[in-house]
């Protein structure tokens, strides 16, 4: 048995293709949940023998086929997986599913094996991880603090590497603050990306599939599976996993006014997350303060009528004639819903959209926010003390992300000044998953830090040379179209996918025209003698989206094809040589962020 063999999915597929045989890994497996000594994390464990005659149906190594050959994860207890009870921590509600969950199902399609259910905050109602009728999973960094929840024991799994990720579920931040708590990846994807036919609701309008991982290379394979339209889920949507790979050298970021932060009197985590924006600043991103209080009103409403009766109407008829069968705090949050009218439902959702109104500027003016993942660690004591409040309190700015139909990813980006785990999470609108897990993961990188609570270093990732998908047209643009640019949310709305930098050929020259606002350069050809090489982006559009860009291209600027310094060609901005009039030759600033750098110094 090889103990020490890292789990993140590039790590065993090496060993795999070297010789190392998948019955091994479960034997690693198990030793590894021996070796943990934590009661609290698994409800149920598939048998040892099953598993190995499981593996042995895997056939020949074949991680193209099978993208997640031989790959251990684990289960939250409220998404079925055939042949294991679901419980949702309730052991009264136990019940015996017949099929997997389609998530499950097209997992393990893809070679992944379950290795068992973990334990959760009851039907998924907390962000502690402590409102279990079970022993409570301890966090893998210090046992002294909350694991999180509600996907406690998904979370402290992958943390400590017993499986290469886990699915945990995402209402209101379970699937965030565990992995911020605990030193891993969070993925919580755009509403409706991830089935979620065979999972117990919770808010059954806002839930969503969430995936811990030990990277976001990791995260990301597992999402790219599993994000597929399921006709048997009437809240599924086509969200395709694109947009993982290289970002434009300029993001703007919005993060909360520094009077809008909360962090509840913990200065070492309000510190820890400045750190981090100063490096997402150093990365060359631009970071914008904005005003939050419309967030954390929006965040309120979780926990008002609508949806506290969305959460007792789940389980009706369950709690109604079962209530002593539940958690003494969940039972109180669902018994009070019983008081709610339809009026007090409809009220939340009139105010739900009047906020969704105010903050929709606010999410259009940038690329995505970086927030605190949490704004506080919090020990078992303290929600012995206060368990609601401080359960609220963790919620902060997680509670609003899924009534806001906005998808999100946790990643660590450090250790405390006290030498616990720090961590952002990265949102955005629905649809720009990609985005979100493409910055993350450059995040995670530039931390230098080891995985969960193994002490595994993070692995080499794959820069592969980036591929043209069919039907895509390249785009060259030159000048308020490059990314943290005036104009280059005209390229975002139309879902435009950013490739690469380069420079043209020595044989243009490149003008700031006159009368444009905003300020717009003119990119024109000269005999090759008498031009220079001009920094450029290289964007790509659907053939739809290209057509529509073209057509709102105001005149003197037109679309021409133009020479790359590779010697490649593609589609972009130049000028017509009536429009230089009074224009200002450019050129020897070597491209025009260059420019209006020096204009601003």
């Amino acid at each position: 048995m090889t103990d020490n063999q890292a789990f993140d999915i590039g790590s065993l597929h090496a060993a795999y293709a070297a010789g190392w045989p998948v019955s091994e890994m479960i034997e690693t497996v198990f030793a590894r949940i021996e070796a943990v000594a934590d009661p609290g994390i698994f409800l149920y464990l598939a048998d040892r023998l099953a598993l190995l005659a499981e593996s042995a149906k895997l056939g020949p190594f074949d991680p193209v086929a099978s993208p997640l050959w031989g790959i251990p994860f684990a289960v939250k207890d409220n998404i079925d997986v055939s042949g294991m009870p679901t419980t949702a921590a309730c052991p009264d509600y136990s019940y015996m599913p017949e099929k997997d969950a389609t998530v499950v199902r097209l997992l393990r399609a893809a070679g992944a094996i379950v290795i068992g259910k973990t334990n959760l905050d009851q039907f998924a109602t907390g962000l502690v991880g402590v409102r279990s009728p079970y022993p409570i999973p301890r966090n893998a960094i210090d046992p002294s603090l909350v694991p999180g929840g509600s996907s406690s024991g998904s979370a402290v799994a992958t943390a400590h590497g017993v499986v290469s990720f886990a699915l945990g579920t995402d209402t209101a931040g379970s699937g965030r603050v565990p992995a911020g708590l605990n030193n891993i990846v969070g993925l919580k994807p755009t509403l409706g990306a991830l089935s979620t036919t065979g999972v117990i609701p919770a808010c059954r309008t806002l839930d969503c599939v969430s995936i811990f991982a030990l990277t976001v290379d990791d995260a990301w394979s597992v999402f790219s599976v599993a994000a597929e339209h399921d006709h048997t889920d009437a809240y599924s949507k086509s969200i395709p996993a694109t947009g993982y790979g290289p970002l434009p050298p300029v993001l703007t970021i919005g993060v909360p006014a520094k009077g809008d932060r909360q962090f509840f009197g913990d200065g070492v985590m309000e510190t820890a997350y400045a750190a981090s924006l100063d490096m997402l600043a150093g990365l060359g991103h631009r970071i914008v303060e904005v005003p939050f209080s419309d967030f954390y009103a929006t965040a309120n409403l979780l926990y008002e009528g609508a949806w506290v009766a969305e959460r007792y109407a789940a389980v009706k008829d369950f709690f109604d004639t079962n209530e002593a069968s539940f958690h003494p705090v969940t039972r109180k949050i669902y018994g009070g819903a019983k008081s709610l009218s339809a009026a007090d439902a409809f009220n939340g959702l009139y105010a739900l959209q009047a906020l969704k109104q105010k903050v929709a500027p606010l999410m259009a003016s940038v690329d995505l926010f970086c927030v605190p993942t949490a704004p506080r660690h919090y020990t078992r004591a303290d929600l012995d003390a206060e368990p609601i409040r401080e359960n609220s309190r963790l919620g902060t700015y997680t509670n609003f992300v899924n009534l806001l139909d906005m998808c999100g990813i946790a990643v660590p980006t450090g250790t405390r000044n006290d030498g616990l785990p720090a961590s952002v999470t990265l949102l955005a609108a629905s649809g720009k998953d990609g985005l979100t897990a493409a910055l993350a993961a450059n995040i995670h990188k530039k931390t230098g830090l080891t995985l969960g609570a193994t002490g595994w270093a993070q692995p080499v990732r794959n820069t592969a040379a980036d591929v043209n998908e069919s039907g895509m047209i390249d785009l060259v643009v030159v000048g308020a179209h490059l990314s943290g640019m005036p104009l280059n949310g005209q390229l975002m709305d139309l879902k435009a996918r950013f490739v690469r930098t380069a420079t043209t050929a020595p044989a243009y020259r490149l003008f700031s025209l006159a009368g444009q606002t905003p300020a717009k350069p003119g990119l024109i050809r000269c005999p090759d003698d008498e031009g220079a090489m001009i920094a450029v982006e290289v964007w790509r559009l659907s053939a739809a989206a290209f057509g529509q860009f073209v057509a709102a291209i105001p005149p003197p600027l037109g679309i021409g094809t133009i020479k790359l310094s590779d010697g490649s060609h593609a589609k972009g901005f130049l000028v017509e040589a009536a429009g230089l009039e009074n224009a200002t030759d450019i050129s020897d600033y070597g491209g025009w962020r260059a420019f209006i750098d020096s204009i601003a110094a």
